[in-house]
């Protein structure tokens, strides 16, 4: 009995990522949630403009940074290194297939964990009174 190991390729939709990047920005609208639909086909030139300036940025070989957190994913950008701000600096990531749909904003979290740790001075009622010594 022999396994046949055969690395699945990516679809989304049923479509492949080549033919994907053919489709214009609003044609792959159609394929998404409506949420979605609605955001790319209100802000499609903000897209496209995007696209076109992180294309030759890229060609300068400079970082490809941005303050847009609501962008939604384009088969375009699928292979592109996009550092998305968050709040305190840029959070670099890779665009893959799994991202279609999805905003910047997802993959640059604003806010960190929690890390609890011993109270310090002043957070209890009993460390107000101790000795400073």
């Amino acid at each position: 009995m022999e396994m046949d190991i055969r690395k699945k390729e990516f679809t989304y939709k049923g479509l492949t990522i080549e033919e994907l990047k053919k489709l214009d920005v609003r044609e792959f609208a159609k394929f998404l949630n409506s949420r979605q639909r609605r955001t790319i086909l209100r802000n499609f030139q903000e897209v496209e403009n995007f696209i076109n300036r992180s294309k030759e940025k890229i060609k300068k070989n400079k970082k490809v940074k941005t303050h847009q957190r609501d962008l939604v994913i384009v088969p375009q950008m699928i292979g592109m290194k996009i550092g998305v701000y968050n709040g305190n600096n840029f959070i670099t990531t890779e665009i893959t297939g799994e991202m279609l749909g999805h905003k910047f904003g997802e993959f640059a979290p604003t806010r960190t964990r929690v890390k609890h740790s011993k109270s310090g001075v002043g957070s209890t009622k009993g460390s107000k009174h101790k000795s400073k010594k």
